[in-house]
């Protein structure tokens, strides 16, 4: 389940104590523990542990043939960790927890602003308490701000921040992305914040508290269209599959479906105008620049689509591909995760889970490939609480009782 390397792995020896649940923290500390770290995952048992065991309806299932608490979307992001029930409430919960605090590295958490205080296990107590440690918080907009106490679900932050606006038909309404981006990406920049952390804590020993919202993470990467409403004072506009700084880029209908056509350049212009046998438009002046067919797009657009319709989609995929114009196809779910690059690339793993039908779960890769500390499939997403007992034995520390 992973390539070999006489290297540690890359995390080895850290331990992450996670407090997170739903999607931004756990896909935060999966990417911690494919790296080697230690990541213990604490789950509340009045609950039945994270809130995404039970978004069903895909759940791996058991030898008898009967759904698990491992649902689709709780494996989506929780392999590599222990799972521990805790419960926050009791004194004896707390008192667990705060244990493993003070042998963490790490601990990530997103509960709303203020809600750790009453168990002592906020930033300011446990970051005064153990000088060293990195402590991540994500919520919905911020420890500051006037909507810090307000939940942040990826969909309030998609809205708030901007990228519903963007995306969708431009005749229909603005449409979120079709899985948690913001909760993914959120994830991913805490994960790049606590990297820089340990970076400074193993230079001087000093940890530190890492204030990270959804919301600010979904306006970071507005990218190109923040910048281009920064710089013009324009808000942008919805173009569908169409690209705001560049034309030809969009889904085109050829006689048998759709196609995708990237043209990034001028040269690659001309050669696609070639291909299509539309060599007048690259030599007309409203087309013959990037900058000249934004400002004609409408006049260019309908052309092309006329000369793609005509055509079968391979053709068109077998003419720009010979020239080196960037083109392909839309795949389903299915068509990418079976394709023939999926498959040489090890997109799709095979992770060992005993207690499972199959003996084990199908999961999406880490897309990382490192040569000398490759990525480590070492478990499958826990069932829930079955590492309580060997967590506690390993630090030495009575578990709670369930």
């Amino acid at each position: 389940m992973t390539d070999a390397s006489d290297t540690p792995a890359a995390l080895d020896g850290l331990v992450v104590l996670d407090l997170s649940r739903i999607l931004a923290g756990p896909t935060a500390t999966q990417l911690l523990g494919d790296f080697g770290a230690m990541v213990i995952k604490i789950e509340n048992p009045k609950t039945g542990g994270d809130d995404t065991r039970g978004w069903g309806p895909n759940y791996a299932r058991d030898a008898a043939g009967r759904p698990t608490d491992l649902s689709a979307y709780f494996m989506a992001a929780n392999r590599n960790k222990q799972s521990v029930a805790a419960d926050l409430s009791t004194a004896e919960g707390r008192e667990f927890v705060r244990a493993l605090a003070a042998r963490a590295d790490v601990v990530i958490e997103n509960y709303k602003p203020g809600g750790l205080e009453k168990y002592g296990l906020d930033h300011k107590t446990l970051c005064a308490a153990h000088p060293g440690l990195v402590y991540c918080s994500v919520s919905g907009f911020g420890q500051t701000g006037p909507n810090r106490d307000q939940p942040g679900y990826d969909l309030m932050a998609q809205g708030y921040g901007g990228i519903m606006s963007l995306t969708g038909d431009p005749d229909g309404p603005p449409t979120k992305v079709g899985v948690g981006i913001a909760d993914v990406m959120c994830g991913m920049y805490a994960t790049v914040g606590i990297l820089a952390a340990l970076r400074h804590r193993d230079r001087t020993g000093e940890g530190q508290h890492i204030d990270l919202s959804l919301v600010d993470a979904q306006m970071a990467w507005l990218i190109n269209e923040g910048t281009n409403f920064l710089t013009s004072g324009k808000d942008p506009v919805r173009h569908g599959n169409a690209h705001p700084n560049i034309v030809p880029y969009d889904a085109f209908a050829c006689a048998d479906g759709l196609v995708l056509i990237a043209v990034g350049n001028d040269a690659q212009f001309a050669r696609f105008c070639d291909a299509l046998g539309l060599a007048d438009l690259a030599g007309d002046a409203r087309f013959r620049t990037n900058v000249a067919r934004i400002e004609n797009r409408g006049a260019l657009i309908p052309q092309l689509a006329r000369a793609l319709a005509r055509l079968s989609r391979d053709a068109v995929l077998e003419r720009l591909r010979a020239v080196k114009v960037p083109a392909g196809p839309i795949h389903t779910v299915r068509e990418a995760l079976s394709s023939d690059q999926a498959q040489a690339r090890g997109s799709v793993v095979h992770v060992p889970a005993d207690d499972t039908a199959d003996g084990y779960v199908r999961l999406l890769a880490n897309p990382l490939k490192l040569s000398r500390t490759p990525v480590q499939y070492r478990t499958a997403p826990p069932r829930f609480g079955q590492d309580t007992a060997a967590v506690g034995a390993r630090f030495g520390l009575r578990p709670p009782k369930a």
